[in-house]
């Protein structure tokens, strides 16, 4: 695998958000011995003056650091140092995505290092879900950087006897987001940090923006019920097709574009009228059975021959058989889309209450293949919700081959989970927007090497964790729930 180019790409925000706020009153003398004592950089001396400052304070600790002998409000002499919950981290996020959560994630797009902070970057306070079980680890001695070195975590796309041959060096790609959901330069991102690692990123359903052609090889472009910005052209330039019949976070409902978001470049791409809103319909009309299904993949394979398919689904009851379907019908992907996923433009009652939480979906799946047969000659891929490299693992663990990412890249970008995505003009910080003005806030060499970083922390995160379970390819994690645990309150 060729070397990638891991590289400091700092926050965009003026202030550096941290979990604690650390403050001094005016009993302060400046005597400086916070600055001596604390190994964080939190204080720091104004040059010229006698005066100590805490711009730092994002790096704090918090009560932890009281467990060794630098915890700075015990040793001042005058009891002048508070330390308490930084008001702005209070507002972050949700129980799925917590401010820790978010904040670790921007670490990691910023250094491309696993943080080592005091944020809780595994798993969030849902409740449920991936948050509700973990790995048993018995192997806890250290790891030679020559170990780690030999874990392989590349995946096949293409398990069948015909058809090219594709492999990724890393086990996801990045999910669909189109073109009127997010902004030009936050797709143009995540093609550029999918070419760097050699994967591959998704059109979403709002057609093939030209930005994109010198990244062909690294993107997939989506059909979805609504055929918008759907070609020839676009379905013969891309390596892989993404058949999309649902979406997990808001099935049975098809996908919506408010008027405001679809902008004049919005609905060229689109072959719509600007400032109207664009439905998607549930379903495809034209598909009611595995034969219409076989139809559908046949159509496309008539116009490129070579495409890898991909079909997305969502996660109803019977998506085993839904799965064994489109394996007879000649996918060689299986997409499924659980619940959690979605961005603020999905309904909240949809994706708490329709669709199978994915982590179910999986092993229904992978089980009913296995005893069809036909396991390994599919691939399955999970998405919805799936946030961290542990999430990644545990979806494997559960018996899928690989993942698909999606909001942790907006996260990477600085999203902080507002919900304002399909609203008036969209997101403030430029990533799910078409307002000109907005998306100019996204630089996207920036962007692209944030998302860059993101993905060597997974890499390093996932190589750890297999090396202290035993396993030396992630293929042997697959399905390996009894290496899976429930995490008991009590």
């Amino acid at each position: 695998m060729k070397n990638i180019n891991i590289r400091h790409c700092p926050s965009r925000y003026r202030s550096e958000i941290g979990k604690y706020k650390v403050s001094i009153n005016d009993m302060c003398f400046h005597c400086g011995l916070c600055v001596d004592i604390c190994p964080h950089g939190i204080f720091d001396r104004i040059e010229g003056f006698n005066y100590v400052s805490t711009l730092h304070s994002a790096y704090c600790l918090g009560p932890d650091c009281s467990k060794g002998p630098f915890y700075c409000a015990e040793k001042c002499p005058v009891d002048s140092i508070t330390i308490e919950l930084d008001p702005q981290w209070k507002t972050l996020g949700d129980y799925r995505w917590t401010p820790d959560l978010i904040i670790s994630t921007w670490q990691q797009a910023e250094t491309g290092e696993i943080p080592n902070g005091n944020f809780e970057f595994k798993v969030g306070a849902s409740e449920g879900g991936f948050d509700k079980f973990d790995f048993t680890i018995k192997n806890t001695h250290p790891l030679s950087p020559e170990e780690v070195g030999t874990i392989n975590l590349s995946i096949p796309l293409n398990r069948r006897q015909e058809g090219q041959k594709i492999t990724i060096p890393v086990p996801w790609y990045g999910a669909g987001m189109s073109f009127g959901s997010i902004s030009l330069p936050t797709m143009l991102a995540k093609a550029m940090a999918a070419k760097e690692w050699g994967t591959f990123t998704s059109t979403g359903e709002g057609g093939y923006p030209e930005e994109l052609v010198p990244y062909r090889d690294h993107v997939i472009t989506q059909i979805a019920t609504g055929l918008f910005g759907v070609s020839e052209e676009t379905i013969q330039q891309a390596p892989i097709i993404e058949l999309k019949y649902a979406q997990g976070a808001k099935p049975g409902l098809g996908g919506h574009l408010l008027g405001d978001k679809n902008t004049s470049e919005v609905a060229r791409m689109r072959e719509a009228v600007p400032l109207t809103s664009l439905f998607s319909p549930f379903p495809f009309h034209s598909v009611y059975s595995v034969e219409d299904h076989k139809k559908h993949i046949d159509w496309v394979k008539q116009i490129n021959p070579e495409a890898l398919i991909s079909v997305k689904v969502s996660t109803p009851s019977d998506v085993d058989m839904v799965a064994v379907g489109s394996y007879y019908a000649g996918a060689n992907i299986i997409h499924l889309d659980g619940g959690y996923g979605g961005t603020g433009a999905a309904p909240e009652i949809a994706k708490k209450n329709i669709a199978m939480p994915i982590e179910y979906a999986i092993t229904k799946v992978h089980r009913f293949l296995l005893e069809e047969g036909v396991r390994d000659e599919i691939v399955l891929m999970a998405s919805g919700g799936i946030r961290t490299a542990y999430d990644i693992a545990k979806s494997i663990a559960l018996g899928a081959d690989g993942v698909i990412m999606g909001t942790s890249e907006l996260v990477a970008l600085g999203c902080v989970r507002c919900g304002n995505c399909e609203s008036g003009r969209g997101c403030p910080r430029g990533i799910a927007t078409t307002d000109p003005e907005l998306e100019s806030q996204i630089d996207v060499s920036w962007g692209a090497q944030r998302i860059v970083n993101l993905y060597a922390t997974w890499e390093k995160q996932l190589k750890l964790l297999l090396c202290q379970l035993g396993i030396k390819d992630i293929y042997q994690l697959r399905g390996q729930t009894d290496l899976l645990r429930y995490i008991d309150e009590k």
